[in-house]
């Protein structure tokens, strides 16, 4: 068990050197995420977007994700943000996605930068890809399957606390596509 745990360990870690972002990272993920259909609303609707162009995500029981993000606000980069999760429960394997989280009005997007942000246990996402993740409504209680990258998911696109969060599997097979428990760490430029 320890030997597993320690390959786990490894696999995360690797995953976590794919967060060293470069410009280009962030804005091949921008235009990725720009492409769906499902988040055309939310670049027109929002104040503010977070961009994590990598995200590793790996466990066996034990599980954890980091990544490392930027800020926008008005298009222009107003800040850094990093992202940490620990996880313990049924979870196995490791995968590596991007994410972006909408901020609907100014006070969400205050909350999230003032200081130590965490999504609760309730807290979702929508998958923008098909895969053998699950996904779920910003809404954290309806279960469904990801769509295609040129695929549509409009109607499971909401507003949950004046956020919207989606997903884009990179790569990795991971069963638990959960967001609850994911704590940022905000630094303004």
């Amino acid at each position: 068990m320890k030997r597993l745990l320690v390959v786990v360990l490894g696999a995360l870690l690797s995953l976590s050197a794919l967060a060293a972002n470069k410009d280009e990272d962030f804005a091949l993920a921008l235009a990725n995420f720009k492409e769906q259909p499902a988040t055309a609303p939310f670049f027109e609707q929002s104040v503010a977007y977070a961009l994590f162009p990598t995200i590793g995500k790996g466990g066996i029981g034990i599980g954890g994700a980091f990544g490392k993000g930027r800020v926008y606000k008005g298009g222009m980069h107003v800040g850094d943000v990093k992202m940490g999760q620990v996880s313990v429960g049924f979870q196995l394997g490791g995968q590596a996605f991007s994410e972006i989280i909408f901020f609907k009005n100014e006070d969400v997007f205050q909350d999230f930068t003032d200081g130590n942000f965490e999504f609760g246990a309730d807290a979702s996402a929508v998958a923008l890809t098909a895969s053998a993740q699950a996904s779920a409504s910003t809404k954290g209680a309806t279960a469904s399957a990801g769509t295609s990258a040129g695929g549509s998911k409009e109607s499971a696109a909401e507003w949950y606390r004046g956020m919207a969060v989606f997903t884009i599997a990179k790569g990795g097979l991971m069963y638990q596509a959960t967001i609850g428990g994911q704590a940022f760490d905000y630094t303004p430029l």
